[in-house]
């Protein structure tokens, strides 16, 4: 369609349309016309503007009924009009504005009428483009006292369809009528610029509305989360905006006292508001009220975007409104505070990045009113804290700590103002205090303990730890790990901005106070110096003043000793032997193994004659000394360098906690030393141990000659062994002997403590010089060479081609060997003998009366082995399995010294027999380790010890055993019984080898493990059974054959000569037996 673009020709079309609509009003003639006119060009319609105005105008005004559909069309094509003209007359545009809003009207009631929801929506759009329309300051000419109840009426029909309508286009419309009807159009093409006059004009015009319209946004904000974000975004948007304009610090400044008397009539005049200082007083009271209940429900509200039009609805109040509306800072703080840690990431930044624009802009330090709200919703949400953290859920407490958190970081500086007042800092400390109370209920953190001797970290670059990773720790009141990292930020930004001598020597004194108080005192200190530094605090305030490093490093070491002092350090931990009255006792038990008689010996723990600690004291107490070295490892953080010179005062007793059988207690003081590396710039462990081991060899001598007053000393000389080197010794080698004397001295109560020294010393020089030497194993191995020619001469004696000659020969070595193992040497025999000897007793008797200095490790373990000696007889078993764990080391690093490991060995037997054949099971296992390495390492020497005073025990507790174990289940193989059998059966065949047992002996070995080749066996005593067997082969492989065929034999043999009759073995070939499997798998390896 052609296009009209001048009045003329516009109005010829549009002539006939007009005048047919002004004679009969239907909707065909309304669309008729709506058609025409958008065939019009603008410019032509704004000519004609009035004209074709007149008969939709002259519709609206007939009087009687009219269908809504016709009030619908001609509203639509009245909207269509204005919104392609301007409307330049003032009195058009309050006729027009009056027409629209009588669409809706209803007599008989104040709300709108019933009419259809399209036409509602109709009427809406069209105020909406009405206010749109108006040219240039005609806009300003319409808000004129006299207009007043006109555009009350609108406002309130606004309202109500914003309220009460089902709709959500048109509430929405609603609330976009009403923003540009109050000027606060967000649109870009129709904003309006006010000078002072005339803003303050229109304050005072609209300050009539604001009760209506800020009760009535509240219910639309607070209604159901179902109608909807984008209503309550709009809602609020229109709140403070309008609010945000009416209450304006800056118009509210320049209203007068008295009321200037309005040119209108009384009525009118009426209805006027004067926004003087009782009025603001009164409407900021009364606004408070519905500003909390709409942050109260926003701040929860499940869609972001609501939440992030509540932050800038706190924006626009704080910033336009700071002194009209003083009663609302509180809320609106709270809610700007809470969405700080917002789970939506853009509503998160919006709040921060609103709190540091109000940090820019001083809105809080640079206004004592804020403050001073600020100071006392502090107060508040600090006295309701622990009722708060004791009724609500994880998201909850979260949340409320948000809120704590945010007024700290907005009070910035002025926090002490608040920690000043003695009252404030009580109860922000208390509850506190309260919410940081553990629950040490868990038996756990008591029972785990550090069985391992491993020693710690490499170096700090290794272990990738973040320095501020701590323990995990379960409190009363919370479980959500965000929880307890917002404590932290909150202790670390009082550091940071409060006073911190206050705050030290405050919390210092509920340290001192009460036990009940001092873990989360502690957890506060530790945080308090990190903050100080500013580590990982967020500075929202630019503050310029930090603290000095002196005061800093002054007050860590009143912390540090306070730390570190008798009653806080050394505390009960555990239930040890060494601090009973009373040693264990032993008692029989039923249970089978490796004795003398049918039973062995167990212990039991005595009942005390006093009371012992609780479970939740010694937790308590864990957890205390957990929190100190974590402190510690804190403040080497916060000096960095300067730590330096507080590592005397710190190494040795974090050392000792290091040695503790705790694990939570040993891992603490690790990850405290880690810290002390990375600050003070040691590359590891060792480097730090080995840089101040002089200090600390010097503190260990000193205190073992008062071990009564410190008694864990020797947990810390057991640490440096541990995590040193070679170097160590020189310095620590009269130390040792000050260690073996004090447990000469202390055997019958700190025998524990040195026992555990000694194998970490005896450890450390095993590692530090290992021997270099050829095995003697090879050696035995070479020795028993001899033994080869059997099965080769056995294999040549199956071979047809064999002679009488061979067989006589493999007859006559027979017998020899024979008399041999039988002890018939004839004197000749043993003279030739003598020579192999003489060699060795020459070489060390080539300089009688003169001995050779031994090396430092060497004696040292001769002077341990000494004692070991005597302390393998103790009646307390932890002490004998320690003290067997210690001789075993001693012979490893004596056996390329048999002067002096032979003489102790012979005075150690004794002990040893009985720890072998009279002992609680554990200690047997044990012993028989010992035994294994001195078999090794010296097998000629106790060759006929063995055979005399323990392989007869050790045959006749595997033959009675052998049945039980046939018939034991599943269960059984968890039983020491069962792992005394297994050890046994393991450690016998290296053993023979070793000692190079005689035919006799074999025997008696083998005839007591046959049994454990039967298949009723369970698994693993076959297996070890299978593998003695292997290790008898190697030595003595013809009895072995012999003995294992008769329990199976698989085949029948052929004599190897005419003149030799047939042999026949026991085994009965062709019949299955329990031992067929296990006789076919030796036969199989023995060929």
């Amino acid at each position: 369609m052609a296009v009209f673009d001048t009045p003329q020709e516009a109005f010829g079309i549009l002539r006939p349309v007009c005048v047919q609509l002004t004679k009969t009003q239907t909707v065909e003639n309304v669309e008729h016309l709506q058609a025409r006119l958008r065939a019009v060009s603008d410019s032509a319609l704004q000519e004609l503007q009035q004209y074709v105005l007149f008969p939709l105008r002259f519709t609206l005004k007939t009087p009687g009924p009219k269908r809504e559909r016709l009030i619908q069309s001609v509203v639509e094509c009245l909207t269509f009009v204005l919104s392609s003209t301007c409307v330049k007359e003032q009195e058009l545009l309050q006729e027009l504005f009056s027409e629209l809003s009588a669409c809706l009207y209803s007599p008989n009631s104040r709300k709108p009428a019933a009419v259809s929801e399209e036409l509602k929506l109709a009427v809406t759009q069209g105020l909406s483009t009405l206010m749109h329309s108006a040219y240039g300051d005609i806009i300003l000419t319409f808000y004129e006292p006299s207009i007043l109840p006109r555009l009350g009426f609108a406002v309130s029909l606004l309202l109500d369809l914003a309220e009460q309508e089902k709709s959500k286009q048109i509430k929405i419309a609603a609330l976009q009528c009403l923003q540009v009807l109050l000027l606060q159009c967000d649109c870009q093409d129709h904003q309006t610029s006010l000078d002072e006059n005339e803003q303050k004009q229109l304050g005072d015009l609209f300050a009539s509305f604001l009760p209506g319209i800020s009760t009535a946004l509240t219910r639309v904000i607070t209604g159901d989360f179902k109608q909807g974000h984008s209503i309550v975004v709009s809602s609020l948007r229109l709140f403070y905006k309008t609010v945000g304009f009416i209450m304006a610090d800056e118009q509210l400044s320049r209203v007068s006292k008295v009321q200037a008397k309005p040119a209108v009539e009384q009525r009118i005049a009426e209805l006027m508001t004067h926004r003087e200082a009782d009025w603001v007083k009164n409407t900021g009271d009364k606004l408070a009220i519905l500003i909390k209940k709409i942050t109260e429900c926003v701040s929860v509200h499940p869609h972001w975007k609501v939440r992030l039009e509540l932050v800038q609805l706190v924006e626009a109040l704080l910033l336009k409104c700071s002194q009209s509306l003083i009663e609302s800072t509180g809320p609106l703080l709270k809610a700007l505070v809470g969405l700080v840690s917002d789970e939506s990431p853009e509503v998160q930044a919006h709040s921060d990045q609103v709190l540091r624009h109000f940090a820019d802009q001083k809105v809080v330090v640079g206004n004592r009113a804020f403050a001073d709200i600020l100071s006392e919703n502090l107060h508040s949400l600090a006295t309701s804290l622990p009722r708060l953290m004791n009724s609500q859920d994880d998201q909850g407490k979260f949340s409320t700590l948000s809120l704590l958190l945010g007024y700290l970081k907005l009070l910035g500086p002025k926090i002490n103002f608040v920690l000043n007042s003695m009252a404030h800092l009580q109860r922000l400390s208390k509850a506190l205090i309260q919410v940081l109370e553990l629950d040490v209920a868990s038996i756990k953190v008591v029972e785990e303990r550090r069985w391992n001797s491993d020693g710690l970290s490499a170096s700090p670059k290794e272990s990738a730890r973040p320095w501020n990773q701590i323990q995990r720790r379960y409190f009363r009141f919370f479980t959500d790990e965000r929880v307890f990292l917002l404590l932290r930020q909150i202790c670390q930004l009082l550091g940071f901005y409060g006073n911190l001598c206050l705050l030290v020597d405050h919390f210092m004194e509920l340290y001192r106070e009460s036990v009940v108080y001092r873990k989360q005192a502690a957890m506060i200190l530790n945080e308090l110096v990190v903050g100080a530094v500013g580590l990982e605090v967020e500075d929202l305030h630019k503050k310029q003043i930090q603290t000095s490093p002196e005061e800093l490093r002054e007050i860590v070491t009143s912390i540090l000793e306070e730390y570190t002092s008798q009653e806080n350090w050394y505390l009960v931990t555990c239930i040890e032997a060494e601090e009973m009255e009373e040693e264990l006792t032993v008692k029989q038990s039923g249970l089978h193994a490796i004795t003398s008689g049918p039973t062995f010996q167990v212990t039991s723990f005595p009942d005390l004659p006093k009371p012992s600690p609780t479970i939740c004291s010694m937790n308590s107490n864990i957890w205390q000394i957990c929190i100190q070295l974590e402190g510690i490892g804190h403040f080497a953080y916060a000096l960095g360098n300067d730590f330096r010179l507080l590592l005397m005062s710190a190494l040795y007793p974090i050392l000792e906690k290091a040695g503790d059988q705790t694990l939570l207690i040993s891992q603490a003081a690790t990850s405290a030393m880690m810290d002390m590396c990375h600050a003070c710039g040691y590359n590891s462990l060792q480097h730090l141990i080995n840089q101040n081991s002089d200090y600390l060899v010097n503190g260990i001598s000193l205190n073992l000659r008062h071990l009564a007053q410190h008694p864990h000393t020797p947990k810390v000389l057991e640490v440096m062994l541990r995590n040193s080197d070679a170097s160590l010794l020189p310095l620590v080698a009269d130390v040792v002997q000050d260690v073996l004397a004090t447990l000469d001295q202390f055997y019958d109560k700190r025998a524990t403590s040195f026992v555990s020294v000694l194998h970490a010393l005896l450890a450390a020089l095993a590692q530090w010089f290992p021997d270099t030497r050829q095995p003697q194993e090879q050696s035995l191995e070479k020795e028993g060479s001899h033994f080869s020619w059997r099965p080769a001469a056995l294999e040549k004696g199956l071979d047809n081609t064999t002679t009488a000659e061979d067989i006589e020969q493999f007859l006559l070595n027979y017998l020899k060997e024979k008399d041999v193992a039988d002890g018939n040497v004839s004197d000749f025999d043993s003279e030739e003998e003598e020579p192999s000897v003489s060699p060795e007793v020459d070489k060390s008797d080539v300089c009688p009366g003169v001995e050779p200095l031994l090396p430092v490790q060497t004696q040292i373990a001769k002077d341990v082995m000494e004692r070991c000696i005597h302390l393998l007889s103790d009646k307390n078993l932890k002490i004998r399995l320690k003290v067997l764990d210690v001789l075993d080391l001693c012979v490893v690093i004596l056996q390329s010294h048999q002067n002096q490991l032979l003489p102790l060995a012979h005075r150690a037997w004794p002990s040893l027999v009985h720890r072998l054949v009279n002992d609680d099971p554990l200690a047997v296992l044990r012993a028989f380790k010992v035994l294994h390495t001195l078999g090794g390492k010296c097998g000629d020497f106790l060759r006929s010890r063995f055979c005399k005073d323990v392989l007869p025990k050790l045959a006749g507790s595997l033959a009675t055993q052998a049945p039980i174990s046939a018939r034991a289940g599943p269960i059984y193989s968890h039983t020491l019984a069962f792992k005394l059998q297994l050890a046994v059966l393991q450690g016998l065949g290296p053993l023979c080898i070793s000692l190079d047992l005689g035919e006799g002996d074999l025997n008696k070995v083998a005839d007591a493990c046959l049994i454990y080749l039967s298949a009723k066996q369970p698994v693993k005593l076959q297996e070890a059974a299978r593998s003695l067997f292997l290790h008898l082969m190697k030595v003595d492989p013809d009895s072995i054959w012999l003995l294992l065929n008769g329990l199976y034999c698989p085949e029948q043999f052929t004599p190897p000569h005419p003149s030799l009759c047939p042999v026949q073995l026991g085994g009965a070939a062709g019949q299955q037996t329990p031992y067929t499997v296990n006789v076919l798998h030796l036969l199989k390896e023995l060929q």
